[in-house]
């Protein structure tokens, strides 16, 4: 895992340190709020419905034991206990008092971390596959190529004022566990006819009020010209964008209305002028890639008789390895889900007791290692099989062993209308009510993968265009309604869902979502997934179900 060095500390004590004088300036009002708006946004602060609300990068979503200690004491001393996991890996803290800001932001920089564009109109965190580094499937670790895109896009004197915000995710799997398509750029790892690598380059995907999947505008890129053809990227849409009007200023607009084979010529012809001076140089990726040192895996056998007897003896185990552990790229380990999915509980959210206890055995049992995903859940990625066992027995004692991931109560929402200023309905009592009404976990497993993601506004924070069913909350003369999406996917077969019909009001949504489940169990085929079905039978069935009563 990458280790900050002089220059990145360096970095982050002046940035913080004129921080604190702006607060300041703030605070006895020599400055409006109006004129604090973009200093803060470019430090992560928000101004929401109740509070200040500071958002945390938590790069690639990788994370230290002493890191995510660090996150809980901020929740503990500056928040209400509890932060929240978003769909961009960072931590959000919804309680935060202005004053107390530049402290937190100082307390974090002690362990390696800041909130340095995690707003505004910037490259914001680079996201990456949480199984990084842990399983086989991938060419490289994709982790050092967004640590190298984080240090190159920090306070990038080109591209830190944007025509709007711009985010970027990588992946060197066939797997895609990033959402890759739904980003401004996706970067696959692919390699070329002579077996070097390099990256398949998608460019335009983003949700919100237009939804786009990101075509792919170039098959193959060296990773030697990477930096400058992101450059390129770059400069072409920050020459065209859409300044003069924010819903139609991001990148996914300009490449609709030029098309996807205009906007890739702009790219090479752009790309052509930049040259190899922009490209990174082979001793920069060899310094980035060196901090990224080999993790002292024990030499283990591939089976584990500890482990094949906890599973045959207890049931609720059994059911956690089915759902929540993974094969590993080293044999001996395995890679372990935390959900933060606990029937009932706020999707995303973890107490700082949790924290702790999380860094405790990722610190013990874990090679010192935690990810995020953007579906807002936890990893441990690197647990030998020995210790999986004793590791679920004390994420079960802190209600973190639930074995639903991928699951239909693995729901991935907003804050919605319980927190955040631009929505227009609440989310998460829609991902509770729903969770409880399928808490049987036979059931939940006999339904299998089903991904439902709930936005409370069209700006789509809950990826609700790309679920499999999808729930976007909507005002109707001061009502909360729901909308709803069917055939959405945010993973390698990246899709948009379609609407099923007209808004339901809250109290309608989980029958709907039982019924659509019904539906589902009826009609599949052979094993489906939901997705599957969906795609092979169309909406019809599905329509039917949710609005045969409504007249």
């Amino acid at each position: 895992m990458y280790r900050y060095d002089e220059i990145d500390k360096q970095f982050l004590a002046d940035r913080t340190a004129e921080f604190r004088g702006q607060v300041e300036r703030r605070l006895i009002n020599e400055i409006t709020e109006e004129q604090f708006k973009p200093i803060r946004l470019m430090n992560g602060l928000y101004l929401q419905l109740h509070a200040y609300m500071l958002r945390i990068a938590i790069p690639y979503g990788s994370l230290r034991s002493r890191q995510l200690r660090m996150l809980a004491e901020i929740a503990r001393t500056h928040d209400k206990g509890y932060g929240h996991f978003t769909t961009r890996t960072n931590m959000q803290f919804h309680w935060i008092k202005l004053r107390e800001a530049p402290d937190i932001i100082d307390k974090l920089a002690t362990v390696d971390m800041h909130s340095i564009q995690t707003s505004g109109n910037c490259i914001r965190n680079t996201t990456a596959d949480p199984h990084a580094g842990a399983t086989a499937e991938e060419l490289d670790d994709p982790r050092v190529w967004c640590e190298a895109v984080r240090q190159w896009s920090s306070v990038h004197p080109e591209f830190s004022f944007l025509p709007r915000k711009f985010k970027i995710a990588i992946v060197a799997s066939l797997k895609d566990r990033a959402a890759v398509r739904i980003h401004d750029i996706g970067l696959y790892m692919r390699r070329g006819r002579n077996g070097d690598l390099g990256f398949e380059v998608a460019v335009g995907g983003g949700l919100g009020r237009t939804p786009y999947v990101a075509p792919t505008i170039r098959q193959f890129i060296p990773a030697a010209r990477l930096f400058s053809y992101l450059e390129a990227i770059l400069r072409v849409y920050n020459r065209y964008g859409r300044r003069d009007n924010s819903f139609k200023a991001r990148i996914k607009i300009l490449v609709a209305s030029l098309g996807v084979e205009e906007f890739a010529r702009q790219v090479e012809a752009e790309w052509e002028k930049i040259g190899e001076g922009s490209d990174l140089p082979d001793t920069e990726l060899a310094r980035i890639r060196g901090a990224f040192t080999p993790l002292p895996f024990e030499t283990l056998p591939a089976s584990s008789s500890a482990f094949e007897e906890a599973r045959l003896a207890d049931p609720a185990f059994a059911r956690f390895v089915r759902n929540n552990v993974h094969p590993h790229k080293q044999p001996g380990y395995a890679i372990v889900d935390v959900s933060l999915k606990a029937i009932g509980e706020t999707p995303g959210d973890c107490s700082a007791e949790q924290m702790d206890l999380i860094a405790d055995l990722a610190e013990r049992y874990s090679l010192d290692d935690v990810r995020v995903t953007h579906e807002q859940n936890l990893v441990l990625p690197h647990v030998r099989l020995d210790d999986v066992p004793t590791v679920h027995a004390a994420l079960a004692a802190a209600g973190l062993a639930t074995p639903n991931v991928n699951l239909i109560s693995d729901i991935i929402a907003c804050p919605g209308l319980d927190y955040c200023a631009l929505a227009n309905a609440r989310a998460i009592p829609i991902a509770q009510h729903i969770a409880e009404r399928f808490a049987d976990q036979d059931r939940a497993e006999l339904i299998g993968e089903l991904k439902i993601k709930i936005s409370g506004c069209i700006n789509a924070c809950g990826h609700h265009h790309v679920g499999h069913i999808g729930i976007l909350g909507v005002d109707k003369k001061g009502e909360e309604f729901y909308q709803l999406t069917l055939g959405g996917s945010g993973a390698e077969d990246a899709e948009v869902g379609k609407i099923l019909g007209p808004a339901l009001p809250e109290n309608r949504v989980t029958d709907a979502i039982e019924q659509l489940v019904e539906v589902y169990l009826r009609e599949r085929q052979d094993g489906e997934r939901f997705l599957d079905t969906y795609r092979r039978t169309g909406m019809a069935p599905f329509k039917e179900a949710v609005y045969a009563d409504v007249h």
